[in-house]
């Protein structure tokens, strides 16, 4: 599995790995800022996007909306899972209201049924 996060804050690899969730056979990268996420989503290829909300220099809501854009345009092919990992779940409910298939508060991001 190849996961792409966007997150600025937190190492997410590290907080999965001290979780002590398995990510051997995961292929994990972390942006730390999200200019141009269209083109790192092209270039990686997840099979599993996370997207932290409060992000610069485009929030979570703008990069999903970059991504459901680019799908229907027919130049991205959307990743099968679009996951909103805000620190606050308000924020999260946005990123479900505006097209991710899930949301979880990021310190709890080892609880997801994806990492089994």
């Amino acid at each position: 599995m190849r996961v792409l996060a966007f997150e600025d804050s937190y190492d997410l690899e590290a907080m999965l790995s001290s979780a002590e969730i398995n990510l051997d056979e995961i292929v994990f990268l972390q942006r730390w800022n999200s200019s141009k996420p269209i083109e790192a989503i092209l270039e990686f290829k997840p099979d599993v996007l996370l997207l932290d909300f409060f992000m610069p220099p485009f929030n979570g809501a703008q990069v999903l909306a970059k991504v459901i854009q680019a799908t229907e345009q027919g130049s991205l092919s959307r990743p099968k899972q679009i996951i909103g990992i805000s620190s606050e779940a308000q924020a999260n409910a946005l990123l479900e209201q505006g097209g991710a298939d899930n949301s979880v508060i990021k310190f709890d991001l080892h609880t997801l049924s994806i990492w089994n």
